[in-house]
């Protein structure tokens, strides 16, 4: 057993307790109501911060809510790593489909469930418990800068003004975030790519007001039948896209990493069995992994429109609305396909209708490589804990600000994440495995003493 899997073994209630402390807190950034949560969460982070030993923690502001900032500076000589995680939390909606409240942490088999203990305050909060360890066992030999921001979940709206206008106090080698997710617990990987967003919202509006569907209907268009009918034309039976121009810029992914990730052990009846799904979807000539990761979609994620109350009311709407997410694989850029769905939308709607587009949050896709100090480093961590060399996967989320630290501060990110798949991330239950938590905190202890190497290589 080595001393940091002791020290996690030792002190395994004390981090739970702290986890639980930290999803107390309501921080819901996309609903207003929660603001004075959201602010009471990030001084639990500061106090936190300073409780693992960094210095210089300060809540700075922005123009939205703030981002918590501590760090560590040994030498000007050593290498400088930031870290990066959030504390908002995504809503938790629909309440009625929690086994328990979101906001009142429990454990059970092994797992705590409380609305983001994977996403991301369980993943952030090992970094907390990895350097309190070091810094305690002094066995810290780089430079360590922390971020914590309120706003991922509604697209980090000021953070990349707030890295613009903190270049110098940014400044760092390498970036470590834990925001992603492993194969499984036998097979540990390292996300090493993922993919872009484009986010849309798109209202059709008929008549002027709600109108009798007797009366009307059949000489009026119904803007939710036209939507639905707008909406299925965006794809073919195949699961592609048929926007025109949508995959100008997507780049191939060569031969030898499709081989890679077909080397990844996957089930498909598994897989099925666990969605209680009889089949998948998707472009016949990828796989499934290929298709949530290499490969963009398009995605309706909500729609809306006419009555949905109790009983009946045989009404003909005025207005149907819908939020449509792509993701995004390189090399194609957000804003251009916003522009190319919004010019293509409004070319497919009849002149019944009146479109409105609005672009909502999006981001770049990112590539990370295999070659840096710091991969090297996390490579070595995993395998220091798991006993076993991570298998390189690319991951099908997004997390936008990958790209915005590359193109600013010029620095590739390590995207060491410790969750699963099943953690039920932005959904009912989500729920975060403590094996994963302990082995997270120890991992993350062994990636920094990994960098501190690097120092003196």
């Amino acid at each position: 057993m080595s001393n940091f899997k002791a020290i996690v073994e030792s002190n395994k209630e004390i981090y739970l307790q702290e986890l639980v402390d930290l999803l107390k807190f309501p921080s819901i950034s996309a609903d207003p109501n929660y603001a004075e949560h959201v602010h009471k969460c990030s001084e639990y982070v500061a106090d936190r911060m300073k409780s693992a030993g960094l210095d210089a923690v300060e809540i700075m502001p922005t123009a939205g809510y703030p981002i918590v900032y501590g760090e560590k500076i040994l030498s000007s000589d050593h290498q400088t790593i930031l870290v990066y995680g959030h504390y908002d939390v995504q809503p938790a909606d629909p309440i009625d489909l929690w086994t328990s409240p979101p906001f009142e942490p429990v454990v059970r088999d092994g797992k705590i469930y409380a609305r983001g203990a994977a996403d991301d305050k369980g993943q952030f909060y090992m970094h907390f418990k990895a350097l309190e360890i070091i810094l305690k066992e002094n066995k810290l030999n780089c430079n360590i800068k922390v971020i914590v921001e309120g706003e991922e979940e509604v697209g980090s709206e000021n953070l990349e003004t707030f890295v613009n206008q903190n270049r110098q106090k940014l400044s760092c080698d390498s970036i470590v975030i834990s925001d992603t997710s492993m194969i499984s617990n036998e097979h540990p990987s390292i996300t090493t790519g993922l993919r872009g967003l484009c986010y849309m919202e798109v209202e059709v509006t008929g008549p002027n007001r709600d109108l009798h569907s007797g009366i009307y209907g059949g000489a009026v268009a119904n803007p939710i039948n036209t939507l639905c009918k707008m909406i299925t034309s965006l794809q073919d039976e195949n699961g592609t896209v048929t926007i025109p121009n949508f995959y100008d810029k997507v780049k191939t992914v060569d031969a030898e990493e499709r081989k890679a990730m077909a080397a990844a052990p996957f089930d498909i009846n598994d897989y099925k069995k666990h969605l209680d799904i009889d089949d998948v979807y998707g472009e016949k000539e990828y796989s499934v992994l290929e298709r949530t990761s290499i490969r963009p979609t398009l995605d309706v994620n909500g729609i809306w429109g006419g009555y949905i109350g109790e009983g009946a009311k045989t009404v003909l709407p005025s207005k149907a609305f819908a939020k449509i997410s792509m993701r995004l694989v390189p090399d194609q850029d957000y804003k251009e396909i916003s522009k190319l769905f919004e010019d293509h939308f409004r070319s497919i709607a009849p002149k019944s209708v009146k479109i409105k587009v609005t672009p909502h949050h999006g981001g770049e896709p990112a590539v990370t490589p295999f070659t840096s100090l710091a991969y090297k480093a996390a490579e070595k961590a995993v395998f220091a804990t798991y006993g076993k060399n991570p298998i390189p996967l690319r991951g099908g989320g997004s997390i936008p600000i990958v790209s915005m630290f590359k193109r600013i501060l010029g620095v590739d990110t390590v995207l060491l994440g410790f969750g699963l798949d099943s953690d039920a991330i932005h959904s009912p239950n989500e729920h975060y495995n403590l094996w994963n938590y302990y082995q997270g905190i120890e991992t993350l202890c062994h990636f920094y003493v990994e960098m501190g190497k690097s120092t003196n290589s």
